[in-house]
């Protein structure tokens, strides 16, 4: 009999030791539940939906300024601190960069001029691409990542991936992004003092294609400083952590990142807040 009546007066048990705790009286409880939500509070539940399927779409790494950005982008008047509180009221938190390894290792005698701005403004598209290569981690030791950037909207218009970091890494890389962009004769390519920028058969396939090298000066990573930026985006937005089953694993991951992410989506700050595609679209050509 006794359980019986504990049964069904559970709920009426549990608001007296709910308000027990937080010091208020059972009048006042019910009379709170019974008041209407407020305008603001509606809004503020429709709202946090959209930052959280925002946030989501980002793959948790836009943090309050690039979610806010989103958001005007859409049409939707917002301010930055409301932003920022309902990010904070449902926990959600952009994934943090790591600082990135070095590998140790020399470096050729500078064989190209430094063409390039610390400012890394270009005008126009396809006047100005850099290139730099990275490591990824793989269950059998490293794989290496070879990107071209255009330094105009920050689009990575080529990149490989493979085992080895080779001539034929890079080359691939350029490959892709001159049978994409078709680039007019005089083109720059701006790239560090790595081996594989100074090698015959990198040199000769920029000869053949009229384009023209430019490498930084040694040791200054400044000199290609864009590139460092997309790395370091690439690494707390996308690999950080994950150690890769496969070659093929992986390319896919970079495929999903750079065409399906970076490029239409991820926005950029030296651009506004828009996308490098959406950028390259609002430029003239």
């Amino acid at each position: 009999m006794k359980y019986a009546f504990i049964k069904e007066h559970r709920d009426e048990f549990r608001v007296i030791s709910m308000c027990r705790v937080l010091e208020v009286h059972r009048s006042g409880f019910y009379a709170w539940l019974k008041q209407p939500m407020s305008n603001r509070a509606k809004e503020d539940l429709a709202l946090g939906k959209v930052i959280r399927e925002t946030f989501e779409e980002s793959n948790g790494t836009y943090g309050s300024p690039r979610v806010h950005r989103s958001l005007r982008n859409q049409g939707i008047r917002i301010g930055r601190k409301r932003v920022e509180r309902l990010m904070r009221d449902q926990g959600l938190s952009a994934k943090q960069n790591r600082r990135k390894k070095r590998f140790p290792g020399g470096r050729p005698a500078q064989t190209a001029p430094n063409l390039v701005k610390q400012d890394f403004w270009v005008e126009s598209p396809d006047l100005v691409w850099s290139s730099d290569i990275t490591y990824i981690r793989w269950i059998s030791g490293w794989l290496y990542l070879a990107v071209v950037m255009d330094l105009h909207s920050r689009k990575i218009v080529g990149w490989a991936i493979e085992k080895r970091m080779t001539t034929n890494l890079v080359l691939q890389a350029l490959d892709m992004a001159v049978k994409s962009r078709k680039p007019k004769p005089g083109l720059i390519i701006h790239t560090d003092q790595g081996s594989q920028y100074g090698s015959y058969d990198w040199l000769e396939y920029l000869k053949v294609n009229k384009i023209k090298a430019s490498m930084s000066r040694r040791g200054n990573c400044h000199d290609n400083a864009a590139q460092e930026a997309f790395f370091r985006s690439l690494k707390g937005e996308c690999v950080q952590g994950r150690i890769y089953p496969s070659l093929d694993a992986a390319r896919r991951e970079m495929f999903d990142y750079i065409e399906m992410f970076y490029n239409p989506k991820r926005l950029h700050s030296h651009l506004g807040y828009l996308s490098p595609d959406e950028f390259e679209q609002i430029q003239p050509s």
